[in-house]
């Protein structure tokens, strides 16, 4: 049987984040991709120039249509334009069993999630507590958390677990942002505290490297494979198509991180 995977997240007119970085990863593991659109950015490796949100009812109805017809094994769920997109969200998924990864897809420089005020607030009550992986970044686990960004593995450790308590089964925190020896992200769930660690691959500036490593992990759980499995399997991949892309000019800012 063929695992099927829906991506609720934007679309990049770019094609280096959102939903075409999610359908892209998907296809690497074999999985078909299936999405709900929650905004239309109009944006290039340059930056987003427009955002204009799909209506929440509409959102739902894209979500409803793919579960009712497609036996879907794993939801990754990004970019959420308002706290209604939240609560549209959250009513279609709730009480459905499903996995759901959820990347909180917050703005480096405006430290919001890309959405109007009060977005971040209802991704803690609704969505949260539906994630079977939260997949925060360093500043993303900061804002979420109202501190400063986690400095060393201790910290790292002790803001996933922070994390933990506001809902999400399990946390990936990736450390990409962080200036350790080794690229280290950590998972923390009921299990306990797992470390991932990998030589640092020097690309320049890429984009949608979040997007598309939630959008793997995703994947890997719609194969079947057990959290720490799919988290092993995800960061694998993702490190093979950054060499791969090592290079590779798309675009005059910063370029797509899966660009085939």
């Amino acid at each position: 049987m063929t695992a099927i995977a829906l991506a609720i997240a934007g679309s990049d007119s770019g094609g280096g984040a959102g939903i075409q970085a999610d359908l892209a990863s998907f296809r690497a593991f074999g999985v078909f991709g299936t999405s709900a659109i929650t905004a239309v950015t109009a944006q290039n490796t340059r930056g987003i120039r427009a955002i204009h949100a799909v209506p929440p009812a509409l959102l739902a109805a894209q979500i409803e249509a793919v579960l009712d017809d497609f036996a879907v094994g794993a939801v990754k769920i990004g970019m959420v334009p308002g706290p209604d997109h939240a609560r549209a969200i959250a009513d279609v998924l709730a009480g459905r069993a499903l996995p759901v990864v959820l990347d909180p897809v917050i703005s480096a420089t405006s430290g919001r999630l890309l959405g109007v005020t009060g977005t971040i607030e209802a991704v803690i009550a609704h969505l949260m507590p539906l994630a079977t992986c939260l997949t925060p970044n360093l500043p993303e686990a900061a804002r979420l958390l109202n501190a400063e960004p986690a400095d060393d593995e201790a910290a790292m450790a002790a803001q996933a677990q922070a994390l933990r308590g506001l809902g999400p089964h399990a946390v990936l925190l990736k450390g990409g942002h962080g200036h350790l020896g080794e690229a280290v992200d950590i998972l923390a769930s009921p299990a306990g505290v797992e470390r991932f660690a990998a030589p640092w691959i020097k690309t320049g500036n890429l984009h949608g490297t979040g997007c598309a490593l939630s959008a793997a992990l995703a994947a890997n759980l719609a194969l079947g494979l057990t959290l720490t499995d799919a988290v092993r399997q995800a960061k694998t991949w993702l490190a093979s198509r950054l060499t791969a892309g090592i290079g590779l000019q798309i675009g005059h800012g910063s370029g797509p991180a899966v660009p085939f």
